[in-house]
C-alpha cells in the first residue's frame, strides 16, 4: 500500500460553535471550517504473503493496511469522526501527539470504548510537527495484529530541505500454511509471557517486498515506523548514507547513521535524510535484528532529479515548542521497577488490590508488573503531579526481555543509561529498555489529565505492564 492522501469516502465542512452543538462537543471546540472527516475501522484484505499472493484477511482502517496516511500542519487541528466497523469495541489512541486528553483514545480511562457500529469524534491538534502513528487503544494485542493502524503527519512550516518523503511502515505478521492471519494465537500466553507476538513475515506498507522508485540525485526524506507488535527491528540501509534528523517525531541535530543503522522498538519513529547518487543503482533495506534479510528496495533510474532553486543546505528541522528546561532539583522522583515474564525472580504481584502468587497471576492472564502492581486502568493512579512540574523517573528491567516503555501525552528526554548521563539531547515518546539495563527518563508534566503509561510490547501491556498517572 503506497501512501494515501484520500481520508475517507466523506468529509463534511462544520463551522465554529454550530459544529460543536452537532458533534455534542463544548463550543468553540471546532475552529470555523474545520473539517471532519469519517475514519472507518473494518475487514479488508491484503496479499501479506507475497505480491500477487493469497489475499489476507485484515482489519483496517478504511479497510486497508496500513489505514489513510493523515497529514496536517503544525498547529492546526483535525477532526475525525471515527466509525467501528469491526465486531469488537475499539478507539484510536493518537501516537506521540501531545494531545488533549479527552481524546487520547485510551479505553476505560479517557474515554468508553466505541460499540460495533457507533461512531466517536476526535479532535487532534498538533503542536508538534513530525512523524506519527494512530492505532486502537482497546485489544490492542488483538486489533494492531491485524493491521489496524496507519500514519499521522504534522507538517512543518517553512520551505523544506528535501524533494520528497517516502514513508516506511514496517510491520511484522504471523501467518498460517494457508498465508492467513494466525488468529489461533492471538492470546498465547507464551507469546505474553516471552517477547511478545512475533511474526514470520516482514511487510514494507503493507506489501511483502516493496520496490520504490526515485530519481538520480533526488533528496528523500525516509519517514520509518516500527508497527510490529512486539518485534523491536534494526533496519539497514546500506551504500545510502542516511542522515538523522528525527526521533519519534522531535527534531535532533542531523547526523550520520552509524553502521547505516537504526534500531527501533515497537512505536518508535526515526526520519532520516538520504541523498540518492546521480547515476542509476539499485539499494536493497534489510532488516538486520537478526539474520539480516531483505525488506524493500529503492530503485533509482530516469532522468536525473531538476529543481527550479537550490535545496536548502541546512537539512535540520526547526525545533518543536517543547519545554525549555527541565527542573530536576523540584523534579517529582518516580520509580518504575518492570519484573515478571518468563525466567523472571516475580513471585508475586498486586492484582485488582489483593496479592497473588504467580500460578494465580498466570491464571488471570498476567504475567508482568510495574512496581509490584500487575496493572489495569481500574486501578490507582501510579502518581499524581502538579502541571508545570518535572517528572524524574528512573526506569529498572529486571526482566529477561527487551521492553519498550510508551508515555502518553508528553515527550521526555533520556537523561542516563545504567547511570552514564546521555549526551546527546533528544526527546522521545517510547525508550527501548534491554535486559538488566536501568534507564533514566525526565519530563515536565504540562498536560491535564490522566496519562498512560505501558510496555508497547503489546502483549507485556495487555498481560500487566500498564499505569497511568494524573497532571493536575
Amino acid at each position: 500500500m503506497t501512501n494515501s492522501f484520500h481520508v475517507s469516502r466523506r468529509t463534511v465542512l462544520l463551522s465554529g460553535a454550530a459544529a460543536g452543538l452537532a458533534l455534542g462537543l463544548p463550543r468553540g471546540a471546532f475552529a470555523a471550517g474545520a473539517e471532519l472527516r469519517d475514519l472507518e475501522a473494518r475487514p479488508g484484505t491484503a496479499a501479506l504473503w507475497e505480491e500477487g499472493g493469497p489475499q489476507a484477511d485484515i482489519w483496517g482502517y478504511e479497510g486497508r493496511v496500513p489505514g489513510p496516511v493523515l497529514r496536517m500542519r503544525q498547529g492546526e487541528t483535525l477532526g475525525i469522526r471515527f466509525r467501528n466497523g469491526l465486531d469488537q469495541p475499539s478507539t484510536i489512541h493518537w501516537h506521540g501527539i501531545r494531545i488533549d486528553n479527552a481524546y487520547d483514545g485510551v479505553a476505560g480511562l479517557t474515554q468508553p470504548p466505541v460499540a460495533p457500529g457507533e461512531s466517536f469524534d476526535y479532535l487532534v491538534n498538533a503542536p508538534d510537527a513530525g512523524t506519527y502513528w494512530y492505532h486502537p487503544h482497546n485489544r490492542s494485542w488483538d486489533q494492531m495484529a491485524r493491521g489496524l493502524y496507519g500514519v499521522l503527519i504534522v507538517e512543518e512550516p517553512g520551505v523544506r530541505a528535501y524533494d520528497r518523503d517516502v514513508i516506511l511502515t514496517f510491520d511484522d505478521w504471523r501467518l498460517d500454511e494457508e498465508r492467513q492471519i494466525d488468529t489461533a494465537s492471538l492470546g498465547a500466553m507464551h507469546d505474553w509471557a516471552h517477547a511478545g507476538r512475533l511474526g514470520n513475515v516482514l511487510t514494507t506498507n503493507g506489501e511483502a517486498y516493496a520496490k520504490f522508485p526515485a530519481r538520480p540525485g533526488e533528496r528523500l526524506r525516509l519517514r520509518v515506523l516500527n508497527t510490529a507488535n512486539s518485534r523491536v527491528m534494526t533496519f539497514r540501509f546500506a551504500g545510502l548514507a542516511p542522515r538523522l534528523v528525527a526521533l519519534d517525531g522531535q527534531p535532533v541535530a542531523p547526523e550520520p547513521l552509524a553502521e547505516e543503522a537504526v534500531r527501533l522498538a515497537p512505536a518508535q519513529r526515526a526520519d532520516l535524510i538520504v541523498d540518492l547518487p546521480e547515476t542509476p543503482a539499485t539499494y536493497t533495506v534489510e532488516e538486520a535484528s537478526g539474520q539480516p534479510f531483505a525488506a524493500c528496495e529503492f530503485v533509482v533510474s530516469g532522468a536525473p532529479v531538476t529543481r527550479a532553486s537550490p535545496l536548502p543546505e541546512d537539512i535540520a528541522l526547526p525545533a518543536n515548542p517543547l519545554p525549555k528546561a527541565l527542573d530536576m532539583q523540584d523534579a517529582l522522583a518516580q520509580d518504575l521497577l518492570m519484573e515478571g515474564g518468563a525466567m523472571g525472580r516475580m513471585r508475586e504481584a498486586v492484582l485488582k488490590g489483593e496479592t497473588r502468587d504467580i500460578r494465580a497471576l498466570v491464571q488471570e492472564g498476567k504475567v508482568w508488573a510495574f512496581n509490584g502492581i500487575a496493572g489495569s486502568h481500574m486501578d490507582p493512579a501510579m502518581f499524581t503531579v502538579a502541571r508545570g512540574r518535572t517528572v524524574r523517573m528512573p526506569i529498572v528491567n529486571d526482566t529477561r526481555w527487551p521492553h519498550g516503555i510508551h508515555v502518553h501525552g508528553h515527550h521526555f528526554k533520556i537523561v542516563s543509561r545504567n547511570g552514564t548521563p546521555v549526551a546527546r539531547e533528544e526527546w522521545r515518546d517510547t525508550v527501548l529498555t534491554d535486559p538488566g539495563e536501568r534507564v533514566e527518563i525526565a519530563f515536565v508534566a504540562d498536560n491535564p489529565g490522566k496519562w498512560m503509561i505501558h510496555c508497547h510490547m503489546l502483549e507485556h501491556q495487555a498481560a500487566g505492564m500498564m499505569a497511568w498517572f494524573e497532571v493536575t
